[in-house]
């Protein structure tokens, strides 16, 4: 029965992983696609995944010809007089023609080669308009967080937090609201919280990050003080919390007799009793009881938080809900695009320093699926969408050759110069990037494989 509720998860997140990288993939190729058509070069191929040996589908269509391809690594679009990783040696051998990409003036050269992330930019502008649009926005104001914060790792533990404590600043910046803390923590070198009205410095260690990658945490380092407020069960659910008698609403107030007021309080009260009882202590609308429920041998009975709005409307914290309007939605969505590229630079830039072992976490296919939920959640796949697109433009400009930013490096260089660069120097330097890249595929996905270097 787990087994096939594993298989059951991984093909959900295979499948939504799999729609969303065709349609980046899609989007990106008809960047290069339409800028070239626009320019008047020829356009031989438009590919979804590479096509190596054989694809799985292809019709051509006037001068293009489009296909799937089976190796779902990427896509292309097959520019006349181009090199690009098709490698065609013969081709550029021959005197240019006015519909290759090599007898464009430069500038043209260079849109056609920026066509892509452009496309990819605007397409995450649109997603997260239509995702303000439909479903708004949820956030929580940091200063009607009333518990203060819940320490869910224990890496914030050694660097000196405590459950309970409020956050008063990040980096010396005062962070408005809570659903911004575990991405600033990240980067962050400190921060100030206030615990029993006394304000303290937390230091965190440089190799944070390298640290959390080594352990294999997934979790948000901290979250918000929760008392022990029972959710409502799925039907499937086949825990002990779900059928030993608890309710949905039910407020626990003590386990074995020894008073608590929050998840952190009971959880360890519970872990001691593995393979055995536990007793809960119960207000149920007023009325005081009491429910024993079993503890499996991980020391936990399956009870988890209740829905956010539960805790919203028990005074717990604020949700700030706020909605968009069709056209309001797209500055918004702007907005949301360009603080999703800097918070992912200011992580990227931890990769580029070894002492912080970052780099440790570069992961595959493996770790860009497992961010996809169990469930179908369209609000959910959309916004994993719109972030991957940010990404894929970001790692496309990158300057290294095979890349669309090889490719933009050499052509400013040519526009600053007037030199453009020999053909033969083009082709070596498409083979190194090509190495490059395939090394870095290889070791990304060796560490969601292998765990190498954890």
């Amino acid at each position: 029965m787990l087994l096939a509720i594993n298989l059951a998860e991984f093909g959900m997140k295979a499948a939504q992983l799999l729609l969303s990288l065709s349609i980046l993939i899609i989007f990106h190729e008809f960047g290069h696609y339409i800028t070239a058509k626009w320019f008047k070069c020829r356009v031989e191929k438009f590919y979804l995944f590479f096509d190596p040996w054989f694809s799985l589908f292809k019709k051509k269509k006037g001068e293009t010809e489009y296909g799937i391809g089976w190796l779902p690594l990427g896509g292309y679009v097959k520019i006349s007089g181009m090199i690009d990783e098709s490698m065609d040696k013969e081709a550029m051998k021959l005197p240019p023609q006015p519909w290759e990409f090599r007898s464009k003036p430069a500038w043209q050269r260079l849109i056609i080669m920026i066509g892509g992330v452009t496309v990819n930019v605007l397409l995450a502008f649109v997603i997260y308009a239509m995702i303000l649009y439909k479903w708004g926005e949820d956030r929580i104001p940091m200063d009607s967080v009333k518990n203060g914060i819940w320490i869910t790792d224990s890496l914030m533990y050694e660097a000196g937090l405590r459950n309970g404590d409020k956050i008063v600043s990040i980096e010396d910046e005062h962070v408005a609201f809570f659903d911004d803390v575990n991405k600033k923590i990240l980067t962050a070198k400190h921060m100030v919280i206030e615990r029993n009205g006394v304000q303290r410095n937390i230091n965190f260690p440089v190799d944070l990050v390298g640290k959390l990658v080594e352990s294999k945490r997934k979790r948000r380092l901290v979250d918000i003080r929760l008392p022990i407020i029972v959710p409502e069960f799925d039907k499937r659910d086949t825990s002990y919390a779900s059928r030993s008698g608890l309710k949905k609403g039910d407020k626990i107030v003590a386990v074995d007799s020894v008073t608590v007021n929050y998840f952190d309080e009971m959880i360890p009260l519970v872990a001691k009793k593995k393979n055995s009882n536990v007793e809960f202590s119960v207000n149920r609308g007023g009325e005081q009881m009491k429910i024993t429920s079993k503890v499996n041998s991980d020391g936990k009975v399956g009870l988890g938080a209740s829905e956010m709005e539960t805790y919203a409307a028990a005074g717990v914290f604020k949700i700030d809900h706020r909605s968009y309007g069709f056209f309001e939605s797209f500055p918004a969505g702007v907005r949301k695009t360009f603080s999703k590229l800097s918070d992912y630079i200011d992580q990227f830039k931890l990769i580029l320093r070894p002492e912080t072992g970052a780099f440790k976490g570069i992961g595959g296919f493996g770790s860009m699926g497992s961010i996809f939920p169990s469930t179908w959640d369209w609000e959910s796949f959309w916004n994993i969408t719109a972030f991957f697109s940010i990404i894929l433009a970001f790692m496309n400009l990158l300057p290294i050759p095979a890349l669309d930013g090889g490719h933009v490096l050499f052509t400013l260089v040519e526009m600053i110069t007037g030199r453009k660069p020999n053909e033969k120097f083009l082709e070596y330097a498409q083979i190194v990037g090509m190495v490059i890249l395939f090394s870095l595929l290889i070791y990304a996905n060796g560490n969601d494989l292998f765990g190498w270097n954890r």
